[in-house]
């Protein structure tokens, strides 16, 4: 598999034929030998993204991850159960939507039919009084997707329509960056919803459960952020709102395979290494690069593809690095609050009926379950040689103070709550993770987070942090800097860079768009 394959053409659009396209700049096919050498600081999405756009035009690319394994938020460690078995924990669930083109752009260059993949038949969200959505029967284009989820949904009635304030609602109509920050980034989502008349009980099953996906209380939540995802799952894109999941863990499915594409394009995999330091080369140009285990190196260009702490740590470590202003910046990033991930491998299997995943509200600190063998092949073959079922459980944005032994313990009573048949199970063996390095958007701090370019045109910030002009979140937030953050530098040195695609970038009716432009002036 050669770079010349890789054009552009791994990232592209799904059904939706109003997919944007954004061609990468244009020059050489590949550096010449002894070409530029660049630092990618962080092994998650966003660092394997710069780390693969670069390599794959001849950069001699060097990526420092401090953990053992790649992956970051992502990652995998194996452990041994109680029963003796072998597994794999992870920090828990993630969605793969088909809206991630840039994302599943990167796994492409693996596995070019994406079948280390599964599609979920479903996601339904339930509610502590019964109500239950599902987004199995609902149609993937808008508007017949807002229509039929109203159509078919016990918790978002024709009645609540009519009662909702359009008026206010019309930002959702039109969504486009930076506009609908600068309109609602000083308004937070749960004062949106009200301010819409969203009904309380779809507020909780849909909205809360988008909110949450930033691991941050709506209270705390910019409405810029919570309307632009509202654009790219549901009003924007014709892709629908059903995901993927990987296969098998995240090392074996999706880190392994693309730790050994990297390899084979000459990256030096710096694994289990954390950088101390970033400052300007003051000899020859470029920058040097500090770690705790080695004398300073020195390279042509630095992509900082870290999570919040660990940016602002590095930042405030490199008082050379940038200027004071954008160091300032950078201090000012806030992360979101912990959150609780329990992984349980239970005697005996859940009902049959039980989902893959379930969204949940109502049920105190239980945001989500997941039945892992319903999906994961490992999971699976544990179950089938055991009888058991393995759950995992989230608990998002717990508060910073909370008793964590004790969050630990109310998560499983809530989770027979939710599935009584738990009740009585013994746990053979559980993990709990505990993690506070998620970035907070809240209301207000739009500007100052860091963009991909800084005061210095050596460095570039790449990651889910990185505010940027595409219609972007989470996940594909990250993979879609860290293609920008490469481009930046290939752009410098003359070399053709990674095409991207997004969601539509602006509400998909005419009328509509007008009519929000008119409400916004």
């Amino acid at each position: 598999m050669t770079p010349r394959q890789h054009d552009g053409g791994a990232a592209r659009r799904g059904r939706d034929r109003r997919a944007r396209t954004v061609p990468g700049p244009p020059g050489r096919d590949r550096a010449a030998d002894g070409g530029p050498g660049v630092a990618v600081i962080g092994g998650g999405i966003a660092g394997l993204a710069a780390a693969t756009a670069l390599a794959e035009r001849g950069v001699r690319v060097t990526l420092y991850e401090r953990a053992g394994v790649l992956g970051g938020r992502l990652a995998g460690w194996p452990v041994r159960l109680a029963d003796g078995s072998a597994a794999t924990m992870s920090r828990g669930f993630h969605a793969f939507f088909p809206q991630y083109y840039n994302l599943r752009g990167l796994l492409r260059r693996v596995d070019p039919g994406l079948g280390m993949l599964r599609r979920l038949p479903d996601y339904p969200l339930h509610h502590r009084s019964g109500l239950r959505d599902s987004f199995a029967r609902v149609p993937r284009t808008p508007p017949w997707s807002a229509l039929g989820f109203v159509a078919l949904s016990p918790s978002f009635t024709w009645r609540d329509l009519v009662r909702m304030r359009p008026g206010a609602a019309l930002p959702l109509l039109d969504v486009r960056v930076p506009q609908v920050y600068q309109r609602l980034d000083r308004v937070s989502a749960a004062d949106f919803l009200a301010r819409i008349r969203f009904p309380e009980a779809a507020r909780h099953l849909a909205f809360e459960v988008f909110s949450r996906s930033f691991f941050a209380d709506p209270r705390e939540l910019s409405a810029a952020e919570l309307v632009l995802m509202f654009h790219i799952y549901f009003l924007g894109s014709s892709e629908g709102l059903l995901f993927d999941v990987p296969g098998e863990p995240f090392p074996q499915a999706l880190w392994q395979p693309l730790g050994r594409y990297l390899d084979g394009h000459g990256v030096r995999l710096c694994t289990g290494t954390e950088v101390t330091r970033v400052a300007p080369a003051k000899a020859g140009g470029g920058v040097r690069i500090a770690t705790g285990e080695d004398a300073e190196r020195r390279f042509d260009a630095v992509v900082l593809a870290l999570d919040p702490g660990g940016l602002r740590r590095l930042v405030a470590a490199s008082p050379e690095v940038a200027d004071a202003a954008w160091r300032a910046r950078i201090g000012r990033l806030r992360t979101a609050p912990p959150f609780l991930v329990s992984r349980l491998w239970l005697e005996r299997r859940v009902a049959a009926d039980r989902p893959g995943f379930l969204g949940t509200s109502g049920f105190g600190s239980l945001d989500n379950v997941s039945v892992l063998e319903r999906w994961e092949g490992e999971a699976a073959r544990w179950s089938a040689r055991t009888g058991g079922s393995v759950l995992e459980l989230h608990a998002y944005a717990v508060a910073p103070g909370a008793d964590r032994e004790r969050a630990q313990r109310r998560l499983v009573e809530q989770l027979h709550a939710v599935y009584p048949e738990t009740r009585g199970a013994r746990i053979i063996d559980r993990r709990d993770e505990w993690r506070a390095d998620c970035p907070l958007f809240p209301v207000g701090g739009f500007h100052d987070r860091p963009t991909v370019h800084t005061p210095d045109p050596r460095v570039v910030v790449a990651g889910d942090t990185v505010r940027t002009g595409f219609p972007v979140a989470l996940m594909e937030r990250a993979a879609t800097t860290g293609f920008l953050a490469a481009n930046a530098l290939l752009a410098r040195w003359g070399l053709r860079g990674q095409t991207l695609w997004t969601v539509p970038d602006r509400g998909r009716s005419a009328a509509l768009r007008w009519a929000a432009r008119r409400a916004g002036r």
